[in-house]
This record gives structure tokens, sequence and C-alpha cells, in this order.
């Protein structure tokens, strides 16, 4: 299966921020029910993303003004993202080799279009194994095929 048919999934783990956003609003939405902030530009294009780990990394080290700090300063820069056109299965072992829980899925332009999450990945791949399992149980006990 093709990312792009993943997408109306993807989308709805979706949470964007602009780089120069505080990093107190940031935590706000992190706060509720959001693994990963996407961090983008003036001109809408990733540029970064903000865990939770990155803002109580930022946050428990800051004092007086430097809570203040915007994203950028906090985010994680060298971010791994896939695109519509790969395969499901890929990102899957694109997220087994580094070890990551959510990936971004951004356009040609570097605009995001979802998070691809590893627990809804895995149950769609679980679904294709099951589906080619039946398939070839029918096709064996001569099912459907009469």
């Amino acid at each position: 299966m093709f990312i792009e048919k993943f997408l109306p999934t993807a989308r709805k783990r979706m949470c964007c921020i602009e780089a120069d956003s505080a990093l107190l609003q940031a935590a706000r939405l992190l706060e509720r029910a959001h693994d990963m902030l996407l961090v983008r530009d003036a001109k809408g294009r990733l540029v970064g993303a903000l865990t939770k780990t990155d803002a109580v990394r930022q946050i428990g080290n800051c004092t007086g003004s430097s809570c203040m700090v915007p994203v950028n300063e906090a985010m994680t820069r060298d971010l791994i993202t896939l695109t519509p056109e790969g395969l499901l299965k890929d990102a899957w072992e694109t997220m087994k080799k580094h070890g990551l829980k959510n990936i971004p899925v951004v356009d040609a332009d570097r605009k995001p279009l979802g998070v691809l999450n590893a627990r809804d990945i895995l149950q769609n791949l679980w679904q294709e194994v099951q589906q080619e399992e039946d398939l070839l149980f029918n096709y064996v006990m001569n099912v459907g095929y009469r």
C-alpha cells in the first residue's frame, strides 16, 4: 500500500506550529494528545519537529526570560521524512531502522501532509498479511473457485 492512501489517517495526527511561536504555546499543544509538532517556516515548509522530550528538556533548563524562547531553539532540525509516493512497508522499515515512533510525510515542497505513527502502520500491515493469508487459504481449499 502506498503512503498516499494512508494520508487521511496521517492528517489526523498532524499538528503544526510556526518556528517563531513561543515554546510555552507549543507545550500546551503537546499536552493535549499530540506526541510531536511539525514546525513550519513562514512559507509553510517543514523545518523541524518538536517532541514532548524536546519541550521538557528546554523548559526544564530555563530561568526567567529564557523560558520564552521560540520553538526553533528547542526543535529537532534533522528530520527523516517520507513522501506520499513511498510504500507503507518501507515507511515501517525506516521507522524501525531509526527507532522512530512517528514520521512526517511531506510533499515535494517540504510542506507537511501528515504524521505516520508506528502503531497505525503495523495495524495496516497486519491486516494486509491477514487478507493474503485468507486468500491463500481459500485458494488451497478451493473455496470460491467452483
